[in-house]
């Protein structure tokens, strides 16, 4: 197929535009050109404008119809506007922010997102999760007006190589820099839905390859194995070979873990992808833990002398803010044990006999 990829340059769209190189189709290439990536063959053509300006981008490819098309980056509404007529298929990339609850966890009852979100969940149809999502929102319904057949990925966030926010690196570089304790907010157990680059590029090419079955469908893009805040943290110190402990800090007051997290509140964001597994067969193309080790080697060899992640992440690497949280944290954890209950609180005992527990005792278990 004559195949036109409208970005291309980011985490995923490298490995995409070699996945149908090598699928034998033709590629094209549209991008600003402002940045060029080596791992592209270089034989594929290339179309230098603005995506994000929709007479720029008419004008582009003015004369010219493809095959498919992939609108991976650019202004999308305007983006699928010009390319009616010219293409009886459209693949585009998006986010789960579109689904009601990601941005305000108040406009859910019980408060909070499913576990899991699947893809029927009401969309954003309101400011109150912000403009952004409701933009976003009324987007797809764009696409899916003008082009019926369109096959529409959410993406989660993605990690690994070349990720303009790579979130890991709050944790790498802490390691890094030898700290010894970190503040995990509620001890780190939050979720929230992740996918390695070559999970999501694997995805979104399984669409291409079921190309009939995938008309028409929106697909939520994930991980099957999603690991928590504290699991990530671990698995950063096990491939650095660092020793840290993670402290629990209520989540509110937990600010200088908010650019790892990329939460406002402690409640979970998991997003079903029974549908893209069922529908089109999808597995972890390479596990999560190897993804992740991955993504840390790659940000250990390239981003120590990048001065431009801290200010992205918005982390400021505030070590002597950091040490006073955690004192003060340290201080409540020992008042709160000094306690005395009257009946002490527990678990577990209610559910063994009288000869496994003859005092009737409501503690914790012990063997």
């Amino acid at each position: 197929m004559d195949i036109l990829v409208i970005g291309g340059t980011g985490p995923t769209g490298p490995l995409i535009v070699n996945g149908l190189v090598d699928r034998g189709h033709t590629v094209t290439i549209l991008h600003t050109g402002n940045h060029e990536v080596d791992t592209i063959p270089a034989h594929l053509e290339h179309i230098h404008t603005d995506p994000f300006d929709g007479e720029a981008f008419r004008a582009s490819i003015e004369g010219r119809n493809f095959d498919v098309v992939f609108a991976m980056y650019g202004r999308l509404r305007s983006i699928a506007e010009v390319l009616v007529g010219r293409t009886p298929r459209l693949f585009s990339i998006g986010g789960m922010p579109v689904y009601r609850g990601f941005g305000d966890f108040s406009t859910e009852f019980p408060e909070g997102m499913p576990i899991p979100t699947f893809e029927t969940h009401a969309l954003v149809d309101d400011e109150r999760s912000g403009l952004k999502p409701l933009r976003i929102a009324e987007t797809e319904e764009v696409v899916r007006s003008l082009h019926p057949d369109a096959t529409h990925f959410r993406y989660p966030y993605i990690y690994g190589p070349n990720q303009i926010l790579p979130r890991e690196w709050t944790l790498v570089k802490r390691a890094l820099d030898g700290r010894s304790r970190i503040v995990a907010p509620d001890g780190g157990l939050g979720l929230l839905t992740h996918s390695f680059v070559e999970n999501a590029t694997h995805a979104v090419l399984l669409a291409v390859d079921e190309i009939d079955a995938s008309a028409g469908q929106a697909y939520n893009v994930g991980d099957d194995l999603q690991f928590s805040f504290s699991g990530v943290a671990e698995i950063v110190a096990d491939e650095l070979n660092h020793d840290w402990e993670l402290v629990s800090v209520p989540w509110a007051q937990a600010e200088p873990a908010w650019p790892w997290v990329h939460n406002h509140a402690n409640s979970h964001r998991v997003f079903s992808t029974e549908k893209l597994r069922t529908e089109l067969g999808y597995r972890d193309l390479v596990s999560p833990e190897e993804g992740l080790r991955r993504t840390i080697r790659w940000q250990v060899e390239n981003l120590p002398t990048d001065a431009t992640v801290a200010d992205r992440l918005q982390d400021p690497f505030d070590y002597t803010a950091e040490d006073e949280l955690l004192a003060l944290t340290d201080s409540y954890a020992k008042q709160v044990a000094d306690i005395n209950y009257s009946t002490q609180p527990g678990w577990t005992f209610g559910y063994y006999g009288p000869r496994e527990n003859p005092g009737g005792e409501r503690g914790s278990f012990r063997a």
